[in-house]
This record gives C-alpha cells, structure tokens and sequence, in this order.
C-alpha cells in the first residue's frame, strides 16, 4: 500500500515537474514574483489591519497629571503609550473618546493643583485642625485660580500664590487686612497677550480673591522674566488701543466723505476728472449725564395729582370777660387770677388742611455720542473740460455750495456756531488741466517704457524662433544630400536556355534560395506575374 501511494506522490512530482518545465525561465521568474508579492502584500495587510492605532488623548501634562492618568489606565486594563517627554499619553483610537469623558468626568487633571476639590476626596469624620484646614484652604485658592488661568486662550501653564491675611481681634490697618497674590504665567509658542487680556488676567485674580486690590497683584511671565501691568497700575495697552481705534474711526469718516463727493461730482466732470483730499478732526470724548426731572402733571396750573387730602376744623364757645374788673386786683382775689363771673360771649373756629400732590419724576441717563466732528475741511481739484484751461466760474461756484453743505451738516453737533464766511473758508475748488492725455481704459494702463520692452522681447523671440526654423530646415538638406542614392533592386536572373540539366537548375535555385532569400522570393513574385 504504502509503494503505490510513494508511486502516486511520485508520478504527480513528475507531471508537477513535466508542466513547470514546459514555462520559460522569464514566465517562471514573472509566475515566482507574482506569488511572493501578494504573499507579502497579504502579510503586510494582516499586520496592518490588525495593529492598534494610537490617538493622542492627552498632551502638556506634568508629572501629577500624567501619573493620575496612568493610574487610571491601568486599573481598567486600557493599554496606552507615554511620550518621550513624558507630557502626552496616547491610547487606542476607538477608545479615546470614552477615556476622554471618564478621565475628565473624574477630575484627575488638575494642571498640578488640587482645588477645592480635596475637601471631598480627603474629608476626615474626626475633623481637621485651624491651622491645617487654612493651609488647605490656600492651597485649593491657589489651584483654582491655576486652574482658571490655564483655561483661558494662549496659557500653558500657570503658577498662583495667594497670601490671605490673618484674622485678629485687635483693629489694624487697612493694608494689612488686604490679600495679595503673585501670578507667574507661561504663555504658548508665538502667543503674545493684548492688554484687554491682561486686564482679564488682573481682574480674574482679584474678583476670585477676597478684599483682593489689583495694585497687591503682581503677574510675570515665565519666559521673559518681564512684569505684565494692568491699565489700573500703569498699562498703556488699553491707552494706545484706544487711540488706535479712533484713528481708524477717523480714516474711516474721512475715507466715507472724499468717496461721496467724488462720486457725486464724477457724474457731472466725468469719471476721473475729479480728486478729493478731506482733513477732520473728531471728537471722541465720552459724554455721560444723569438728569433727575420733576415735572406738574397738570401744566396749565402747575398742579400734580392729589394722593392725599387731610382737614381738620375746631369750634370754640365762651364768655368774653370777667365782671370783677381787672384779674388779682380785689382785696379777696388773689393776684392774676379772674373771678369766677364774667360777661359777654366768644366764639372762635379753627380750619387746618393739608393736600400732598404727586408731580412726574423723570430720570435720564444720557450717554453722549462717541464721536463729534469737531473740523472737516474739504478740497476739490477739478479737470477743467477739454480746451479750456479752467472750470467756469459758475460750475466752481455750484461745486462750493455743495462743499459748503456737506461741511455745514457734518459739524452741526460740533457745539459751535459758524458762519457762512467761515465755512467757505473750510473749503476750496480750484481746476488745473493735467500735464498730459490720459488715456482711459478699463484695463492694465502700461507706461510708454513698458510697451517698448514687450515690444523688443517679442521681436526677439520672433526672431529667435524663424533662426531655430531656419537651422532645423538647414540641417535636414544637409542630412539628405549625405544618404547615398537608393539604389533600384536588381532581381538575379537564370538563362534556362544555356541551363541543359534540371538538376542544375534546382541547385542553383536552392543555392538563391539560402543565399539571398529576399531575392528568391522577388524572382518567384517575377515569374508569377510573367505567367
């Protein structure tokens, strides 16, 4: 059993062989490099398919941080893999996400600060000393203020240091019951802070701190070693902002008022025949006002709406006066008392009242415009039409009304009243014909100097173009005068008169034949088309 089965293997080795054989040596290395190609390409996507990805999840950690991460990992069996530097853990990328939500969801980044956030973790049922829950207490100040600066834009990384001041029983001053705090802050790469954001930064500090002033608050930069200063202790960046805002705001008026005169004025000179040149100068001063009105709600009278009206009316009855003469002068009266008698009746009455009226209280809070125009001056120079070498006298005239206008509306809040005198002062027309003919056109205007070297750049293209026609043309009658001559096929012929023996015609032919086929062949073609 075991012969036939080695015969078997052995005659389907010999037919494997017997086929392989029968391919050439290129078909058999093509059909071997075909095969170990997509065996790797088979290998290589198996490993690729199944190699984890990586997703960064978390980046500019520290030491804490990175350690409180790894912890968490670990304990949940989710394999990941720490940087170089230590600062950034990556994890698989279909769990990243899910890693993302329960590390933040838990709170173990805390940039290296602990925050208010260890009084939960840490909490003791004994309870904890003075002393050691306000050294707690700091030190969570300090971390949540850390953690407030390192989630504004442009900071890394951020250091606080709050020095809260000590309760006493005994009254001191007010600078010793005021905080202060000390901020060192690391911005990003190529991060550089506005004044406004450093404002944010200062009133971030003292609005977390209490009885916090700014000026106890100091904020360096790590990198530079330099003192960032808010506008309230000098700062000048809120200063220079200001001032360039309205310098746009100013450019921006400007701009608007030459853009409308010219626009204006070009329908009646044509385009291009007019030129604008505006100077303003604006008021940008903020104005605030709070007006208290009281006012009657009826005008007419000078009278408000009463809410109350109080009369009170006496009546009074008696004798007018005593019949013994002048009171304490009898020998039984005592002095400056009457007797008991009098004569003769009083009636008095007695009418108070009392009215309270309710007028209109008005209250206004104005806020003055942000910006007046205090000058505006306004010149216009005009291309007097053609052949004349200036603008009619009444053309100006019209010209200067309409400037004279434009400046009277625009300084009518300036809170000065001028005159028509002085506002023809504020402007001026004059004409002056351009020195040249300009020619309009609506595309690219190209001076003379240009166009003549376009002009001498493509003739000498041109004229490098017809030598490279003329050298090709050149050089192909050159390499046809040096092929020889071809020269007519002469097919061989065989005299079958002087040719006795058939034999030897069959020799010679045989011999044409090997010797000279291309020949045989012509004469075969020869004898065919003789026949």
């Amino acid at each position: 059993m075991g012969e036939v089965v080695n015969e078997r293997i052995i005659q389907y080795k010999d037919k494997v062989l017997q086929y392989w054989n029968q391919f050439s040596k290129k078909q058999k290395v093509l059909f071997i490099s075909t095969f170990a190609f997509i065996v790797i390409a088979i290998i290589v996507m198996t490993m690729q398919f199944s190699k984890t990805e990586y997703e960064v999840a978390f980046r500019d950690l520290n030491s804490s941080d990175s350690a409180g991460i790894m912890t968490y990992l670990d304990s949940n069996n989710i394999p990941y893999k720490l940087g170089v530097d230590g600062k950034t853990i990556s994890v698989p990328s279909i769990q990243a996400a899910k890693v993302k939500v329960d590390v933040g969801s838990q709170g173990i980044i805390q940039n290296g600060s602990i925050g208010f956030r260890t009084f939960e973790q840490n909490s003791s049922s004994i309870g904890t000393t003075d002393s050691e829950f306000n050294v707690k207490y700091n030190n969570a100040l300090n971390g949540e203020i850390q953690q407030l600066l390192t989630s504004m834009s442009g900071i890394a990384n951020a250091k606080v240091l709050v020095n809260l001041p000590k309760e006493s029983v005994f009254a001191g001053t007010d600078d010793a019951n005021k905080a202060s705090a000390s901020v060192v802050i690391t911005f990003k790469p190529g991060y550089h802070p506005s004044q406004e954001a450093i404002d944010g930064y200062f009133n971030l500090v003292k609005t977390s701190v209490p009885n916090l002033p700014v000026e106890n608050i100091t904020v360096t930069e790590a990198d530079s070693n330099a003192e960032l200063l808010a506008t309230a202790k000098g700062g000048s960046g809120g200063l220079v902002n200001n001032v360039e805002e309205n310098f746009a705001l100013q450019k921006k008026f400007e701009n608007e008022v030459r853009q409308n005169v010219k626009q204006f004025l070009s329908q009646f000179m044509g385009p291009n025949k007019v030129d604008v040149l505006v100077v303003s100068k604006l008021n940008f001063d903020k104005v605030q006002r709070k007006e208290d009105m009281v006012t009657p709600v009826d005008v007419d009278n000078m009278k408000g709406i009463e809410i109350s009206v109080q009369e009170i009316s006496k009546n009074y009855k008696g004798k007018s006066n005593p019949t013994s003469g002048v009171a304490g002068t009898g020998a039984t009266d005592v002095p400056t008392y009457p007797s008991d008698s009098s004569t003769g009746d009083v009636t008095s009455e007695d009418l108070t009242k009392t009215i309270n009226y309710e007028v209109n209280r008005i209250t206004n809070n104005i806020v003055a415009s942000p910006y007046t125009v205090k000058d505006l001056t306004i010149n216009v120079a005009v291309e007097p039409p053609a052949g004349q070498k200036s603008v009619d006298q009444k053309t100006e005239d019209a010209i200067q009304n309409i400037l004279v206008n434009i400046v009277r509306a625009s300084l009518a809040d300036s809170g000065t009243t001028y005159t028509d005198a002085d506002l023809t002062k504020k402007v001026s027309v004059y004409s002056q014909p351009y020195s040249g003919n300009v020619n309009e056109s609506k595309g690219i205007q190209l001076s003379s100097g240009v166009l003549w070297g376009i002009g001498l750049a493509a003739l000498a293209l041109l004229a490098g173009g017809g030598y490279l026609i003329y050298r090709r043309r050149k050089q192909k009658e050159e390499i046809e005068e040096d092929l020889p001559m071809s020269i007519p096929t002469e097919f061989p012929s065989i005299n079958l008169d002087s040719v006795t023996n058939e034999s030897q015609v069959r020799k010679q032919l045989e011999t044409l034949a090997k010797r000279k086929p291309d020949e045989f062949v012509n004469l075969l073609r020869t004898w065919l088309a003789d026949e």
